[in-house]
C-alpha cells in the first residue's frame, strides 16, 4: 500500500487530492491548520474508502511547524511515496495595501514550505529510488500579478528544475498549474470573481485527475483544460511588456 503526504488538505484542490488519491487505494497523510476539520475529513474519506488516514495539524507558515511536516515526509519506517505540495491562499489588495507580516507569511505557504518538503521528499524518495512530487502552481505563475503571480512562477520553475535533477532516479516531479477552479479559494481570500459558471472556471474533479494522469505519464507542467493551455501558450509568447500591463494582469487571481 502507497501513502501520499497532502498539504492543505480539508477544502478545495487539497481536499479533491484526498479523494481521488484514497478512491485509488492510497493510504494518506493530510495536513492543514484545522485539526477539528481535519477529523472531519479523515472519518469521511476512511468510512468511504477503506484506507488509512494520518492527520498532521500544521499551520505552513510557522517554520517550527514546517520542520514537523517535513520530518514526517522523511520517515524512513513509514515512507511516502506521493507529495502534493497544494497548501495555498491569496491576499486581496495590491502589495502596498497589505501588511508585510501577512506577505511574509504568505510567502512562506507558497515557496517556503515547498522548497522544504520537496527537498525531504526527494532526499527519501532518491534514497528508495521511486516516488512523486506534484506541486501545485497556478496560471498566475505566467502573468505578473503581485507577490501571489511571482511565488506561484517560482513554484513553476523549482518544480522543472527539480525534475531534471531528479532525472533518472526514480523520482518523478510535476507541477499542476490550473486557472480558475470552483472552490473555496477565493471566497477565503475574500476576492470578488463574479460569475463562477463561465467558460474559463475549471471542475476541481477534472483538475485533480488531469494532474495525477499527468504525472503517471512523466508529464512535468500539467495545465488542464484546452482553453487554458491556450492561454499559457499565448502567454508564452507574449511581450513582458504587455504582460505587466495593468489590463492584462487584472486583479483576480486563477487558481
Amino acid at each position: 500500500m502507497t501513502t501520499a503526504l497532502i498539504t492543505g488538505a480539508t477544502a478545495g484542490i487539497g481536499r479533491e487530492f484526498a479523494e481521488q488519491l484514497a478512491a485509488r487505494g492510497h493510504d494518506l497523510v493530510i495536513v492543514a491548520r484545522d485539526e477539528s476539520r481535519l477529523a472531519e475529513v479523515r472519518d469521511e474519506i476512511t468510512a468511504r474508502y477503506q484506507v488509512a488516514v494520518e492527520v498532521l495539524a500544521a499551520d505552513l507558515s510557522d517554520r517550527t511547524a514546517t520542520e514537523r511536516v517535513a520530518q514526517r515526509v522523511s520517515d524512513r519506517e513509514r515512507p511516502i511515496d506521493l507529495l502534493v505540495n497544494n497548501a495555498g491562499y491569496g491576499l486581496p489588495g495590491s502589495f502596498l495595501e497589505t501588511d508585510i507580516d501577512d506577505e511574509e507569511a504568505l510567502l512562506d505557504v507558497l515557496v517556503r514550505a515547498v522548497l522544504v518538503l520537496s527537498h525531504a521528499a526527494a532526499q527519501a524518495m532518491v534514497s528508495r529510488g521511486r516516488g512523486q512530487i506534484i506541486n501545485v502552481a497556478s496560471v498566475a505563475a505566467y502573468l505578473a500579478s503581485g507577490t501571489y503571480s511571482a511565488a506561484k512562477s517560482w513554484v513553476v520553475v523549482f518544480s522543472e528544475s527539480l525534475s531534471g535533477q531528479l532525472d533518472g532516479t526514480g523520482v518523478g516531479v510535476s507541477v499542476l498549474a490550473p486557472g480558475f477552479v470552483r472552490t473555496e479559494f477565493h471566497e477565503r481570500a475574500a476576492i470578488d470573481v463574479g460569475d463562477r459558471e463561465g467558460t474559463l472556471w475549471l471542475d476541481p474533479t477534472m483538475t485533480v485527475q488531469t494532474a495525477l494522469d499527468d504525472a503517471g505519464a512523466g508529464k512535468v507542467v500539467s495545465v488542464p483544460g484546452l482553453q487554458y493551455r491556450a492561454i499559457v501558450t499565448l502567454l508564452r509568447h507574449l511581450p513582458r511588456r504587455v504582460i505587466r500591463h495593468p489590463g492584462v494582469v487584472g486583479r483576480q487571481r486563477p487558481r
